[in-house]
């Protein structure tokens, strides 16, 4: 693999993971919603997907951030009765986000974009350096 594909290998990386924490800032800002409307379901947790694909004219295999899918888990409740969105015994759908799980996704995930950071600038050093190198 040469240092251009690698390059562009990494910056698909980074555009996944991106997708990735938006998807999670999302679940994150909603996480403490309730239904609009009494018996209406409240925001259900979306699930990043990120799928590994055959490039062929850069004979290399790329990231691409795929549709998020809704994580199908129970939703938490919480007895309120006074809530005008509250069952008849008084409990509150709310949104099957998990605040700590998002942040431990959130961190995993910027993990892995400064990850495909540091190759992007491996590569760029490289191939400046061996500019430097011909010019010489």
């Amino acid at each position: 693999m040469d240092l251009a594909t690698s390059m562009l290998v990494a910056a698909s990386g980074m555009r996944a993971q991106s997708t990735r924490m938006r998807t999670i800032a999302e679940n994150i800002a909603n996480a403490n919603s309730s239904a609009p409307t009494a018996g209406a379901d409240p925001y259900r947790r979306k699930v990043a997907t990120i799928n590994s694909t055959f490039d062929r004219e850069l004979n290399a295999s790329v990231a691409e951030a795929g549709k998020p899918t809704q994580d199908m888990s129970d939703f938490r409740t919480q007895f309120d009765p006074g809530n005008p969105v509250a069952d008849a015994k008084g409990y509150v759908k709310l949104p099957n986000v998990n605040s700590l799980v998002e942040i431990m996704d959130m961190r995993e995930a910027q993990a892995s974009y400064e990850a495909n950071v540091n190759v992007l600038d491996a590569s760029k050093t490289m191939m400046s350096r061996t500019i430097d190198l011909l010019t010489k």
